[in-house]
């Protein structure tokens, strides 16, 4: 009779075979349910450890860099090359600290918003209400410019329009993580503050005004012929998997710019060490009237990063720069860079290129000028 029951010989296997033969079926998926519990503890533990090592190690980087300095390379106090290696020192580690702290950070805020979500969350939305949320998401949803195009089709394809789309592809680059840190860091939090709110109010102001344009048939025809295919399933992550998202980012983007991040340090360095400061403050003071477009005009046709030039404006400040012009000059290397006009001009034809350029640079110029005058 056994042998012509296949069912009761299936269920006699397990029960025979099995550790925990007796045990009821439900006390299985009890004991999956508990075991992320120690994980997601043992992962929080190795969190808080890193941070108090990091802290621990972030207060001595100045003692560290003056002792590199002066007791083992032997150089003279208040020489160039002194000021320039000591600012070196203290600033490579520094920066690349607050960079890993960030970005680890930053990889599990932007666990929860997928390219899906945040085209979900814009589409369908009014276009005042688009242009926030747009400005808002691009603070921690990646951004970079060979991604420029892909997020361009997906988000115009979608239903979101043309304006919030721009207003997005704006505060990405501009008003991104590693731009408000390492600002909140080398500066302090009003300056951090300001570059946000001054960041955000241009992606939505330019993406508002490219909208009341009504440009649309200013972009390329194929992108609207483009389908955007099947809706990616999501799935919920838990803890642990949102730790190694985190740890991930770090591996990714701090290998991909740390030595973005060293030449400009570098090059702050030199500047700090060896520029005069009547130079500096001679061009991009606030008392010259066209320090702000010049600074515009040297920014765009750079191609850096926030980790890269924020020690190249830092040493500039020191120098006596104007704040309105230095972070004129900063807006300009972030959101208008060549590399990224050369790849929206896959999507986008000449005149609204043109004017999506256009508008960005007379917001920054408007920033630069209001801080000259405020500060």
């Amino acid at each position: 009779m056994n042998e012509s029951n296949p069912t009761s010989r299936t269920k006699a296997v397990p029960d025979a075979t099995c550790c925990c033969a007796g045990v009821p079926k439900e006390t299985p998926g009890a004991t999956r349910v508990a075991d992320p519990l120690p994980v997601w503890r043992r992962y929080l533990l190795y969190v808080v450890l890193y941070l108090e090592i990091w802290w621990l190690a972030y207060r001595s980087l100045a003692p560290v860099a003056a002792w590199f300095t002066y007791a083992l390379l032997g150089l003279e106090p208040g020489s160039h090359l002194a000021a320039a290696v000591e600012f070196f020192v203290f600033e490579s580690p520094k920066v690349l600290m607050l960079l890993i702290l960030v970005v680890f950070g930053v990889g599990i805020i932007r666990s929860f918003f997928t390219p899906e979500r945040t085209r979900r969350i814009l589409s369908g939305k009014r276009e005042s209400v688009g242009n926030v949320l747009a400005a808002l998401l691009g603070i921690v949803t990646p951004f970079c410019s060979c991604s420029a195009v892909p997020l361009f089709i997906g988000f115009v394809t979608t239903g979101v329009p043309l304006g919030v789309t721009f207003s997005f592809l704006v505060s990405s680059p501009m008003v991104n993580e590693v731009a408000l840190v390492l600002l909140f860091g080398l500066f302090g939090w009003k300056v951090a503050a300001i570059y946000l709110g001054m960041g955000l109010a241009i992606a939505i102001v330019s993406g508002w005004v490219i909208g009341r344009l009504r440009m649309e048939e200013h972009v390329e025809d194929w992108v609207y012929q483009t389908q955007t295919g099947e809706a990616v399933l999501e799935t919920e992550l838990d803890w642990p998997a949102r730790f190694r998202l985190g740890y991930d980012a770090v591996k990714d983007i701090v290998g991909r710019v740390w030595i973005y991040v060293l030449i400009g340090i570098g090059v702050g360095a030199g500047i700090h060490g060896y520029v005069p400061e009547n130079f500096m403050a001679s061009i991009m003071g606030k008392d010259a009237w066209w320090s702000v477009p010049l600074a515009v005009l040297i920014g765009v046709p750079m191609y850096s990063n926030a980790a890269g030039i924020i020690p190249i404006v830092q040493a500039l400040l020191g120098k006596g720069a104007a704040m309105g012009t230095v972070l004129a000059f900063m807006m300009a290397v972030i959101a208008l860079s060549l590399p990224e006009a050369i790849i929206l001009r896959k999507v986008l034809k000449p005149r609204l290129l043109i004017v999506f350029f256009g508008v960005v640079a007379i917001g920054i110029m408007a920033v630069g000028y209001l801080f000259n005058a405020i500060m």
